[in-house]
C-alpha cells in the first residue's frame, strides 16, 4: 500500500480528522526555582471543555532573546497511574526517568505532560487505575475512536503549548518518550510535522508479536482495524523524511527482538525510499530488558545534539 493511502487508512482507523485547536488560555500556576533551571507549572485546555497541567522546565540562561531547542516529553505507563509529568520533571518516580531534568541541565527547554489517566488526569473519574484505563479505551471506541486518537489529539495541543513560549527555538522541536511514551512519540510523530528529532525508547511492539505472545500491551498500541492494511512499523515510518531514532533492548519482553528487528528494516526502507537514510538510525543493546539504559541515553543525547542543536 502506497505510504498516503496507509496514512489515509491510520486516520480512519484512529478515528478521524483532529478538530482545529481553540485557544489555550494558558496559566502559570507554580513557579519554582531548581538548580540550573526553574519549573513552571502551566495549566492549559487541550479540549475545550478539558484543562489539564504541565511541568515546563526551562534552562537559567534561556530567555525570549536567547532562545534554546524545545523537547516533547511522554512519561512511561509502568502500571502506575499515579505517576505521570511529575516522574520525567524530577519530582517522583525512579530517577532513571528524570529525563526532563536531565535534558533541562543540557540546555533544552523541556515540557512534560499527564498522559490521560494519568496523575492528575486520573481526578474526577470514578474509576481509578487500570480499570479507568479501560473505561477510557471504551468510551473512545463506541465513539467510533480508540484511545491513540485522543493521545494525539493532546500531545499536538502540548506542540501547541510549547510554541507559544518566547524561550523557545519553535524551528527546533523534538519529543522523547520511554516504554508507553516511545508509543506515543511514534503515533504523534506521523501527524505534527513541527516536531523534526524524534526518540522513542523501549516500544516498538508488533501486532504479528503481540498475538504470537498474546501480550497485553497499554491501550495507546491498539489502533482498531489497521492491521488489515499495516503493522505497528509502518505506523512509525510514516516519520519519514524527518529525524527519528529508536532505543531497543535484547531481553525487552514488551517488544519481542524478532519482530522488533524487522520493524526496524521496515522503517529504514521507507526513509530510504525518501533518500533520507540519514534521518534514521536505531540502537539494539544486547542483554538488556525494558529499562533506559546509559548506553541508550547516550545515543538519545547525541541525536538530540546532531538533529536540534547543530541541525
Amino acid at each position: 500500500m502506497a505510504t498516503a493511502d496507509f496514512k489515509d487508512r491510520l486516520l480512519e482507523c484512529l478515528g478521524g480528522p483532529w478538530p482545529e485547536s481553540g485557544p489555550l488560555q494558558t496559566r502559570t500556576v507554580e513557579t519554582r526555582s531548581q538548580d540550573g533551571y526553574r519549573m513552571e507549572l502551566l495549566s492549559y485546555l487541550t479540549e475545550p471543555d478539558e484543562r489539564v497541567t504541565a511541568w515546563l522546565l526551562v534552562p537559567d540562561g534561556v530567555s525570549a532573546s536567547k532562545p534554546a531547542p524545545g523537547i516533547c516529553l511522554w512519561h512511561q505507563h509502568n502500571g502506575q497511574w499515579h505517576l505521570g509529568k511529575s516522574e520525567p520533571a524530577g519530582l517522583a518516580g525512579n530517577e532513571m526517568h528524570h529525563t526532563g531534568v536531565a535534558l533541562a541541565k543540557e540546555g533544552y527547554v523541556v515540557i512534560c505532560p499527564d498522559a490521560w489517566g494519568f496523575e492528575d488526569r486520573e481526578k474526577g473519574y470514578r474509576q481509578k487505575g487500570g480499570n479507568l484505563e479501560r473505561f477510557l479505551f471504551l468510551q473512545q471506541v463506541v465513539s467510533g475512536r480508540c484511545m491513540a486518537w485522543k493521545n494525539i489529539l493532546d500531545m499536538r495541543r502540548v506542540v501547541d503549548l510549547i510554541c507559544t513560549r518566547p524561550e523557545v527555538d519553535t524551528d527546533h522541536l523534538g519529543c522523547y518518550g520511554h516504554s508507553m511514551g516511545s508509543t506515543h512519540a511514534w503515533l504523534v510523530g506521523p501527524w505534527e510535522p513541527r516536531l523534526k528529532a524524534i526518540v522513542g525508547n523501549c516500544c516498538l511492539p508488533t501486532y504479528d508479536a503481540i498475538h504470537e505472545h498474546n501480550m497485553l500491551h497499554c491501550f495507546p498500541n491498539f489502533v482498531p482495524g489497521i492491521y488489515e492494511y499495516g503493522d505497528i512499523p509502518d505506523i512509525a515510518a510514516l516519520i519519514a523524511p524527518r529525524a527519528l531514532h529508536l532505543n531497543l533492548g535484547e531481553n525487552d519482553g514488551g517488544s519481542p527482538i524478532k519482530q522488533a528487528r524487522e520493524g526496524v528494516q521496515t522503517i529504514q526502507r521507507a526513509y530510504e525510499s525518501m533518500h533520507a537514510e540519514d534521518q534514521f538510525s536505531y540502537f539494539i543493546e544486547s542483554d538488556t530488558g525494558h529499562v533506559l539504559s546509559p548506553k541508550m541515553w547516550s545515543q538519545t543525547r547525541d541525536f538530540f545534539e546532531r538533529h536540534l542543536r547543530n541541525a
